[in-house]
């Protein structure tokens, strides 16, 4: 059956942080490119990877993937809030076909996600809940995180379970590229930041205010080219755009988790989404790239890119 891919990047600074007018208007309509790329592949529904940021797993049991059955937006930095459209069965059917594999991925009948899955659909369609998502978190923030091999591989078997499951499956991934927001680390952190990292469930308003605080202070000072973040890494991200648009995604194997996160900052490894959605793409053989975008944009923390893809047409 037919497949198609979408990947974007996120950044709670998205139209927040500083950035020029020009800059704004670049990633609007690039969003809206995604958008009739997707109404026209009409998928039946989206399998999306995607991370998420201290604010649905937290170091008191953090899985490498987890499969959601179900899933609920937590709405921070202002999203959505409420239940996805989640084909419960369908992800239960995934679940066994990934365990046939050898993967032993968790499972959840309700999945706390943040922006890190619902802002790219805010920005595509309007509403997350417009199109049914079965969601499956990537660990990307809290080492020990999956390698590149193994992120890659887990995305094959997603692939060929649809292709074989008889609808139109459109792969998603959210995260990345090269960033470096102030997230802190459980090794060297402080007892109250250590328990945060370990519980930090329904914060308080004023904690949560304080959080988004910091984040935005940084994005002011990495606009002017000052730390706490270092800087993104434009030649990184293009390398890493054209491992994906080879079509030979198990060059991405030879990625290091530690080298990305020195060379591409601590957010960097949320590439690992990106990775196992074009690993569950390339089930479907070759393809042709037919939207990309990228730009750096210090303001928002983020070196900012987007893709879609489709099926070559093999007819002639």
């Amino acid at each position: 059956m037919s497949v198609a891919i979408v990947c974007a990047s996120h950044t709670p600074l998205m139209y927040r942080g500083p950035a020029s007018t020009e800059t704004e208007e670049r990633v609007r309509t690039a969003f809206e490119r995604l958008r009739s790329f997707v109404n026209e592949f009409a998928p039946d529904y989206v399998i999306q990877f995607a991370p998420d940021h201290f604010n649905g797993f937290f170091y008191d049991l953090m899985p490498s993937f987890c499969v959601g059955a179900g899933a609920v937006s937590l709405g921070d930095w202002g999203g959505g809030t409420g239940p996805l459209d989640v084909p419960e069965q369908t992800a239960l059917e995934l679940v066994d076909h990934v365990r046939a594999d050898d993967f032993d991925v968790a499972i959840s009948y309700r999945m706390s996600v943040d922006h890190g899955f619902v802002q790219m659909w805010e920005a595509v369609l309007g509403d997350f809940k417009s199109i049914p998502i079965l969601p499956i978190f990537v660990n990307a923030a809290a080492p020990p995180v999956p390698t590149y091999r193994r992120a890659r591989q887990l995305g094959e078997s997603v692939g060929r379970f649809a292709m074989h499951s008889g609808k139109k499956v459109l792969f998603a991934a959210s995260g990345g590229l090269s960033h470096d927001p102030p997230l802190p680390s459980i090794k060297d952190a402080p007892p109250e930041v250590r328990e945060r990292l370990i519980n930090g469930r329904n914060p308080t308003a004023e904690a949560r205010a304080t959080r988004e605080k910091r984040v935005l202070e940084a994005g002011v000072l990495a606009e002017a080219g000052k730390g706490p973040c270092q800087p993104l890494n434009p030649d990184w991200d293009r390398d890493f755009m054209e491992i994906l648009r080879s079509g030979q995604i198990w060059r991405a194997d030879a990625l290091d988790t530690d080298k990305v996160r020195e060379a591409a900052g601590r957010g960097a490894n949320e590439v690992l989404a990106w990775v196992a959605a074009f690993g569950a793409f390339s089930t479907g053989g070759r393809f042709e790239i037919e939207q990309e975008f990228y730009e750096a944009i210090p303001g928002w923390i983020t070196g900012m890119a987007m893709m879609a893809a489709k099926q070559a047409d093999t007819t002639h």
